[in-house]
């Protein structure tokens, strides 16, 4: 049985033990090529993000956490040197008539999928609960992929309709920078 929700804090130490499986500094170096993420993250910035942005959104098969998704404002996002590069430059993007600010739009991410649910409907149920939640405050997702993440990209623009807004270079690394309309409902698509 799949279920849907929002993130509590009593869920963050699962959510960091499946963070820590598929975390590039944490994940066998075989299982890269399946997958991972970048952003390191503590206990703090986890209760920061339910209790401030209310910005984790989780599913479980079975009573057992089998992934989760990170949305939040630019503001929480601002801390990290990346996030920070790409609010300065966010101005400079337009997607549908629209300038993007840190007012209409959020970082979406990191996602993480327990290896045993990737190719099932995880990750379309995940994403659209996830953004029909964040579509009341923003009408503008943004995310990036790192292009050594072959396989995050392909399923976050064939499954899942991602549009590339451009591409850019941080700390020795290449990047897509990912967008989409929050007000579209991934099975209208």
């Amino acid at each position: 049985m799949i279920e849907l929700r929002k993130g509590r804090v009593v869920d963050i130490p699962s959510v960091l033990d499946l963070h820590f499986k598929y975390q590039i500094d944490s994940i066998k170096e075989e299982d890269k090529k399946d997958g991972f993420v970048t952003t390191a993250f503590t206990k703090n910035e986890l209760s920061s993000l339910i209790k401030d942005e209310d910005g984790l959104f989780l599913c479980f098969v079975d009573d057992r956490l089998v992934a989760y998704v990170m949305c939040a404002s630019w503001k929480f996002w601002s801390v990290w040197p990346m996030f920070k590069f790409m609010l300065n430059n966010l101005s400079e993007l337009r997607y549908k008539d629209l300038q993007l600010s840190e007012a209409n739009s959020y970082q979406y991410g990191p996602i993480c999928i327990d290896k045993s649910q990737r190719g099932s409907d995880v990750l379309p149920l995940l994403f659209d609960f996830a953004r029909d939640e964040m579509n009341s405050k923003y009408p503008i997702l943004v995310t990036f992929i790192n292009k050594n993440n072959p396989r995050s990209f392909q399923a976050h623009t064939r499954k899942l309709g991602l549009e590339v807004i451009t591409e850019f270079e941080f700390n020795n690394n290449s990047y897509y920078e990912l967008v989409y309309d929050t007000s579209v409902k991934l099975l209208d698509k």
